[in-house]
């Protein structure tokens, strides 16, 4: 009774299984055609996606930068120092000799010319000293003609007695004189020509007693001359002068003497640079305080390197005739130099490479990206100015930061900057 409904459930599970299991042989054995399998979605797109990678893709993947192409301009050089002003001249004046000061001070910041009397000693007794030493001057000069009368008079007996020697000589040779009157007129002779000898010593020691008198003589004024200590070079007072009633040693200080007109400006010059400045170079400066413009010429480039800093030393003479520029104040020094070939760049545009070298990047015709080295010469308010790039260098100005050398880039370029 329940074989039918157990046929019938079989044979719905076998044509059930041969429309999954067995779907295009059931479809042929009841004559109709199985439609072809549909590709899955994700492997169509995948089919197409390298057709449209192939045109897409380098832009895509490629940075993009923005390249200004910036073209080198002859540019006024200019060696920049750090210094300050420095007095032309300065010297402490010190006494020579020791006495007690009588003249009343000079104030410090008094203008003295050459020569001024700055400070007056007492004489003592040095202007009787100098009498005394004129006066031996004169003893000594009294002794002079009568030491060249003895002179003189040896050697008229010195002739003498060799005339009576020749004499005594010939009577001998005739048989006319003895031997004895040959013999004393060669001891007149010998005794005549000692004579002469000690008149000249005696003549050699007035001589020698004028200019030992005449030494005393200008030793006792040359002492006198110090009882007034002079200005050495006209200037200011940087000190007040000794003080009325003080006593004065050997090497005491007597005063102060600036020169300010002109002064100097000095600084020290890197030896990297020291071959940029010549004597004669024109060379400006301000003035920290005040930002007060100077102008003047290079006097003077040491030869020698300070041996602890390696720097040589730069002297630049400028006119002060108001004295209006101090000693010791700090100023900021220019140095005209040759012309360079430089670029002007903006100051983002560079960067550090791995090894901290300070340079920009570039691109070549290719569009690779190249990193140059450069050193800046001067900072302006729109930009800095640089050397090391070619004359015309395509300079990556934006997005420098994320690119490396020899990576290739997508360049978008501004306007020709010159």
């Amino acid at each position: 009774m329940r074989i039918f409904p157990i046929l019938a459930a079989l044979a719905v599970a076998t044509l059930l299984a041969m429309s999954i299991l067995a779907r295009p042989q059931l479809m042929a054995y009841l004559g109709m055609d199985a439609p072809l399998p549909e590709a899955p979605a994700s492997e169509t797109q995948t089919a197409a996606t390298p057709a449209t990678d192939t045109n897409t893709a380098p832009d895509e993947k490629l940075v993009r930068v923005r390249v200004r192409k910036l073209i080198s301009e002859q540019v006024d050089s200019a060696v920049l120092l750090r210094g300050e002003t420095e007095a032309t001249r300065q010297v402490d004046v010190r006494s020579e000799t020791s006495a007690i000061v009588t003249s009343e001070p000079l104030r410090k910041g008094a203008r003295v010319e050459a020569g001024d009397a700055l400070c007056v000693l007492d004489p003592g007794t040095r202007q009787a000293a100098l009498e005394e030493a004129r006066a031996r001057l004169s003893e000594a000069q009294s002794r002079l003609p009568e030491a060249r009368a003895r002179v003189i008079e040896a050697e008229a007996r010195l002739e003498e007695a060799r005339i009576n020697q020749n004499a005594a000589a010939k009577l001998i040779e005739d048989g006319f004189a003895s031997q004895t009157r040959l013999a004393a007129s060669d001891a007149a002779e010998a005794a005549a020509r000692a004579g002469v000898s000690s008149a000249q010593s005696g003549l050699s020691a007035a001589q020698s007693g004028i200019e030992a008198a005449r030494a005393a003589v200008a030793g006792a004024e040359k002492e006198i001359e110090r009882l007034e200590i002079r200005a050495p070079f006209g200037g200011q007072l940087e000190s007040d002068t000794a003080e009325l009633g003080s006593l004065l040693q050997p090497g005491a200080l007597c005063s102060t003497v600036i020169q300010l007109d002109p002064i100097k400006l000095v600084g020290f010059v890197p030896e990297t640079e020291v071959h940029r400045i010549q004597t004669g170079a024109q060379a400006g400066a301000r003035l920290a305080a005040g930002g007060r413009m100077l102008a003047g010429q290079v006097i003077f480039l040491s030869r020698s390197a300070d041996p602890e800093t390696r720097t040589f030393r730069v002297e630049i003479e400028v006119p002060n005739a108001d004295l209006s520029i101090r000693d010791g104040q700090t100023a900021e020094i220019a140095i005209s130099s040759a012309g360079v070939k430089a670029h002007l760049i903006p100051q983002s545009a560079m960067t550090l490479n791995d090894d901290g070298t300070l340079g920009v990047r570039l691109v070549d015709a290719d569009n690779v990206v190249a990193f140059a080295p450069v050193e800046i010469m001067r900072d302006t308010p729109d930009g800095v100015w640089v050397t090391g790039l070619p004359e015309v260098a395509d300079v990556i100005v934006t997005g420098q930061e994320y690119v490396t050398a020899g990576v290739k880039v997508a360049p978008t370029w501004q306007e020709l900057s010159q």
